[in-house]
């Protein structure tokens, strides 16, 4: 069963950063394979996971609108170009959305390109997703469902604005949502200043992290290096798995409250011990 995980954000807010970071973590810990998806039309993913990119998914609906080649249906066709879309790592891919269509009518080519692309999410463990504010690629697709929502923001109002904006119109686009978080970025000091608490309390969200300022981020990113070199005992790695585990544990929570609807609870031992034997985020 594929995990989805959403990450969102007003745009300097460092969503992509902590997108990879949570990727990273992922792949470092080996717990399944991993399609990250850049649904942000700038496409940056690519470059702080240090991977390639050569083409978008949003440059095939040109295409798919044109005839098919011979002897290929157009459905073959395209699941033959989103395939050849995805960037293959280790135990890591890479899927970029691109620009959103053009002038024109486009229901046909994009109804195809939802079924091809859930059908390719269901293949990976782990699927980790770098929205645009708007989180477009999230409603357009037709399973919608996502099992982690994270909405990234700074300590500054506006960004709290927009996290906010944000969490309503995650519930007013038909997006099955298990869980919805804010991780608050870049915090100076050890306390959050009373505003910004009681702001997030209006907010009625979940505070998931706090994730300091760190120059160690900022110095990979201004030498162009990628995420998936830091070093092991990187301070922000060390906050990282600590945010994983919290997101494993509200997992876990889940599973056991759905598993006491059978008749096979309790099961002793149910968990607890696969869960220390696998590692964080077992399933």
């Amino acid at each position: 069963m594929t995990i989805t995980i959403a990450v969102a954000g007003k745009g300097g807010t460092g969503k992509t950063t902590l997108a990879a970071l949570l990727i990273r973590y992922l792949v470092v810990h080996r717990l399944g394979r991993v399609l990250a998806v850049d649904a942000d039309p700038s496409s940056n993913l690519h470059l702080v996971l240090g991977m390639p990119l050569t083409k978008t998914v949003g440059e095939l609906r040109e295409a798919v609108r044109d005839d098919a080649p011979a002897g290929m249906s157009r459905w073959e066709w395209l699941d033959y170009a989103v395939r050849m879309c995805v960037e293959e790592g280790d135990n890591l891919d890479l899927l970029a959305m691109g620009r959103p269509e053009g002038p024109g009518c486009y229901c046909a080519p994009n109804h195809m390109l939802r079924s091809l692309l859930d059908g390719i999410y269901a293949t990976y463990d782990f699927v980790v997703m770098d929205n645009e504010a708007g989180m477009e690629h999230l409603s357009r697709r037709t399973t919608r469902d996502v099992d982690h929502l994270l909405l990234i923001s700074d300590a500054s109002p506006r960004a709290l604005a927009a996290a906010e904006a944000m969490l309503a119109l995650s519930r007013h686009l038909n997006i099955n949502v298990r869980h919805t978080c804010l991780v608050l970025n870049r915090v100076a000091g050890s306390e959050l200043p009373a505003t910004v608490s009681a702001r997030i309390a209006e907010m009625n969200i979940p505070l998931l992290a706090t994730i300091p300022y760190d120059p160690l981020l900022v110095d990979f990113d201004s030498s162009d290096r990628s995420l998936m070199e830091l070093p092991d005992d990187a301070a922000i790695g060390r906050i990282i798995d600590q945010l994983a585990h919290r997101l494993s544990d509200i997992r876990l929570h889940d599973w056991r409250r759905d598993f006491r609807h059978t008749k096979l609870w309790p099961w002793p031992g149910h968990c607890g011990r696969a869960r220390h034997a696998r590692g964080p985020g077992a399933r």
